[in-house]
């Protein structure tokens, strides 16, 4: 919890490493994942880096191990994940795998590329086989339509000299793709003006395409002309057209002996694809086993070599020099990584890891678990913490389930919740093995200890407002009755209670089908016992026709309590910072007026409504004095600002001692309150100008902001004589400079250049911002009720829409059919409505409460993150599926 508090103390730390050792050394480094180098060649481009060359090299296995991995998913082939994390291969072993990459490249290319000719070579064969076919169909169509004539008695001597010569026509043949023919046709006829002849017929099977593998549908065709003009404009259309035109013989003989040998070489032709496509696979299944393995080496080396190119040559080029930061705490874990890069690169020189000083802001650097990350997260999304500055994240694993549930509190939406977040926490290591490239999903399942704490609390918010499914449950009985003397009027059925307004008043109100009667209080009529309901909300209020302004009421009270007690510790967080920079100036002129002026506004608010709860029953008038009845808090709020007290006005009827009618003057605390109400309003008045005029004045006299921390030159050496090779030495001594010095404060390395005029104009915003941020931050918590209320109010139409029909129905089975008939559609709308949408309605609310309401009051989100050098992304970000 400590580093969650606040974050981890950093060092800026210089290594020198010896040119042999340095990428055994980056590679331990990287497998611990504690450091984050600086880039000491800013203004070096990236092409004139030392090992620019091995970078591209890598660059080019990364090219060659897609081109792989691309065959692979062709054939469908499964990559094998065994969540292997091999080590950083040694510079040696990279000569090795660009040789194995290399041949595996070349052979595939060779494959394919034999592949591609055998495959396309068998796509000619198919097709002249069914030209051969189709074209024998026609000329024997053909002869058969002459032989047909030539019977015929009546046929004319120059008609059938012009039918012999026809047979000795020219013709052409070939495939198109079906789709072409119409157009082809078409073109045909136009271009040759209707002098050629198109016979044409569909292959009954698909054809695979060479290059692509697509399947494609083709037609066969034969074409009949005469002389060589229409020769060549016909084969200059099948040209434009894509066709593929095929030898085909005259006689039949020849077109026999054509087929056999096709058929021959089609045979021939399957055997060899068989053998190279199971050359093929074999090869690529191989490959398959290994290829997430050579992902993660290339990447680990290629990382190493980027971090290098971040490094500094000394004079004599012999060793490298490198600044990180790092944890004060991960210092010994880091000098052993070192130790172990230097025994696996066999040099005997041991690597130097010094601490410096600097002035420079550190990183931000939380350490998390599962559970804490995602609070974290939602942190870090509003602004990476300042160094050392208070941590919200861990107050947020309280009050963020506990404000969602405010507004989602019902304990059969909330237990469904928590089940569903149960099962992802319970089968975690299953679905992240799956590892899923679904966002939503991975979203939700990155959210599950979140999403299990709210659905814990308003399951527990749930049984306080009493509210399962829009139903409330009597468990201990209720605290209220209905007086026996009201059940029945004049004795007649038609006078039975239908309702009641529940209101402990002097005067209960029931209602009948006869009219409204009022019924006198005392002990024996009274309708509430005078002790609450143990646990949780009574249950009677379901049923109340005065529930929404009891509820409404309550709820808006509540919500403003835990607005002004959430803004209030956020204050007091404050503090914290201030104590921990020694900024005295923000104490006196920032934290003391921010807790008068919450405190004499709406903490007094809280207060008058507690009191209010505790001090005023509407049981125990005073009709002698008037007295007792319980004031409006509105009024004497406005009452409190415009120095008017209040005034007691109840009237009674003194007749018949009834209608007895409350003011909404009254005063919360009698007329003695009124002095402390002005005191309230004079305090508020001064912490206007308090926060506005100190603090810049102050910053003027100490010479307008406070400098940035710079060592002196024996500091310097005394830090720099402190080596860290033995992991020995005093660690706080840096960090307790820098904090004395004001490093780590609100105060920018920047202000060294801001005018008093900038100051003035800051603190002018800073004051205007909290002053009616107070006011606009209270209404804001508001937002609690209104969502618990919308809520509330849906899941009881949908209630009273969709389920209570079939058991309000009195027709026996039927509606036991309407339960069962209407109960899916009910638990779809309670699903995708109230725990979907008003799920994240109320999750969306309660990140604006914290970011907004609660981390402007103490929380700065100046600083950046810590981003360590380190292989674990590799694991997942490896393009292997």
């Amino acid at each position: 919890m400590g580093s969650l508090m606040r974050s981890e103390q950093m060092v800026l730390c210089q290594l020198f490493l010896q040119s042999e050792s340095a990428y055994s050394c980056v590679s331990e480094l990287g497998e611990l994942g504690l450091v984050q180098f600086r880039d000491l060649n800013p203004d070096v481009n990236a092409f004139q880096r030392k090992f620019v060359s091995e970078v591209r090299r890598c660059d080019e296995m990364e090219r060659k191990l897609r081109y792989i991995e691309r065959e692979i998913k062709k054939d469908k082939i499964p990559v094998l994940d065994l969540g292997d994390n091999p080590d950083a291969p040694a510079p040696r072993e990279m000569i090795d795998l660009e040789a194995s990459f290399e041949k595996l490249e070349n052979e595939l290319r060779e494959v394919n590329s034999n592949n591609e000719a055998l495959n396309k070579n068998f796509l000619e064969l198919t097709e002249l086989k069914h030209i051969l076919r189709k074209t024998q169909q026609f000329f024997d169509e053909h002869e058969r339509s002459l032989q047909a004539d030539a019977q015929e008695a009546l046929v004319h001597q120059d008609q059938l000299e012009q039918q012999q010569q026809a047979l000795h026509l020219g013709f052409v043949a070939g495939v198109i793709l079906r789709e072409r023919v119409p157009a082809f046709e078409r073109m045909l006829w136009r271009a040759c003006r209707g002098n050629v002849f198109l016979k044409q017929a569909q292959i009954d099977v698909p054809l695979s395409d060479p290059v692509t593998g697509d399947e494609v549908w083709k037609s066969v065709f034969i074409i009949f002309f005469q002389g060589d003009q229409l020769k060549t404009r016909v084969k200059k259309i099948c040209e434009g057209f894509r066709a593929t035109l095929y030898p085909c013989p005259e006689s039949a003989a020849e077109r026999r002996e054509m087929a056999m040998g096709v058929m021959t070489r089609i045979e021939d032709l399957k055997t060899v694809l068989s053998q190279t496509t199971d050359h093929r696979h074999r090869v690529l299944v191989l490959a398959a086993k290994n290829i997430k393995n050579w992902f993660i080496k290339v990447k680990k080396i290629k990382a190493i070599y980027h971090m290098l190119n971040m490094f500094n040559l000394d004079v004599t080029q012999k060793c490298l020099i490198a600044e990180c930061w790092c944890a004060t705490a991960d210092l010994d874990k880091v000098h052993h990584a070192l130790k172990r890069g230097q025994e696996r690169s066999g040099s005997n020189v041991p690597s130097i890891l010094n601490r410096m000083a600097t002035s420079q802001k550190p990183p931000t650097f939380h350490r998390t678990n599962k559970f804490t990350k995602v609070f974290q997260s939602l942190i870090d999304a509003y602004g990476i913490s300042s160094y050392q500055e208070i941590n919200p994240a861990p107050f947020s694993i309280i009050t963020f389930p506990f404000l969602f549930s405010v507004m989602f509190g019902d304990f059969g939406h909330g237990f469904i919740m928590f089940l569903a977040a149960l099962w992802m926490v319970l089968r975690e290591r299953q679905l992240q093995a799956k590892k899923s490239d679904n966002e939503i999903w991975n979203m939700f399942f990155g959210g599950r200890y979140l999403i299990l704490m709210m659905g814990a609390f308003s399951v527990y918010a749930g049984l306080l407002y009493n509210d399962i499914f829009s139903k409330s449950i009597n468990v201990f009985g209720s605290s209220w009755s209905v007086p026996s003397g009201v059940y029945f009027f004049n004795d007649s059925v038609d006078n039975w209670l239908t309702s009641a307004t529940l209101e402990p008043s002097p005067y209960h109100l029931f209602e009948n089908k006869s009219g409204r009667y009022y019924l006198p209080y005392n002990e024996t009529t009274s309708s509430f016992s005078g002790s609450p309901y143990p646990f949780g909300l009574d249950p009677v209020w379901a049923i109340a026709t005065n529930k929404l302004t009891f509820i409404n009421s309550f709820k808006m009270k509540l919500s403003i309590i835990l607005g002004v007690v959430h803004m209030m510790f956020g204050i007091w967080l404050g503090l914290l910072n201030h104590t921990f920079f020694n900024q005295a100036i923000n104490i006196f002129c920032e934290f003391i007026p921010q807790v008068l002026f919450l405190s004499c506004t709406f903490l007094y608010l809280v207060v008058e409504i507690i009191y209010k709860w505790v001090s005023w029953s509407a049981r125990e008038p005073n009709l002698d004095t008037l007295t007792g009845c319980s004031p409006n808090l509105l009024i004497g709020m406005i009452n409190m600002y415009l120095f008017t007290g209040g005034q007691y006005n109840n009237t009674l009827d003194p007749i018949t001692h009834t209608n007895y009618t409350c003011s909404s003057a009254n005063p919360l605390f009698g007329q003695e309150g009124e002095f402390v109400q002005k005191f309230l309003v004079i305090i508020i008045a001064v912490c206007i100008p308090w926060l506005l005029v100190p603090k810049p004045f102050l910053l003027w006299r100490r010479g307008v902001s406070k400098k940035s921390f710079k060592p002196t030159h024996q500091q310097q050496a005394e830090l720099d004589d402190e080596p860290v090779s033995n992991g020995l030495f005093a660690m706080h001594q840096a960090d307790e400079l820098l904090r004395a010095e004001g490093f780590g404060a609100d105060v920018p390395e920047q202000e060294e250049k801001e005018s008093i005029g900038d100051i003035v104009v800051h603190q002018a915003i800073h004051t205007i911002e909290f002053c009616l941020g107070c006011i606009s931050h209270t209404a804001s918590y508001l937002r609690l009720w209104a969502l618990s209320l919308a809520h509330g109010q849906l899941s009881e139409v949908l209630w009273s829409m969709v389920l209570k029909i079939g058991f309000t129905m009195n027709t026996g089975y039927f509606g036991a059919v309407v339960i069962v008939a209407a109960f899916p559609f009910w638990a779809c709308l309670t699903v995708a409505v109230l725990l979907a949408m008003e799920g994240l309605s109320a999750f969306l609310h309660t990140l604006r409460l914290h970011w907004v309401e609660f981390n402007s009051k103490f929380y700065k989100g100046e600083g950046y993150a810590f981003e360590p050098f380190t292989f674990e992304h590799l694991l997942d970000d490896t393009p292997v599926e």
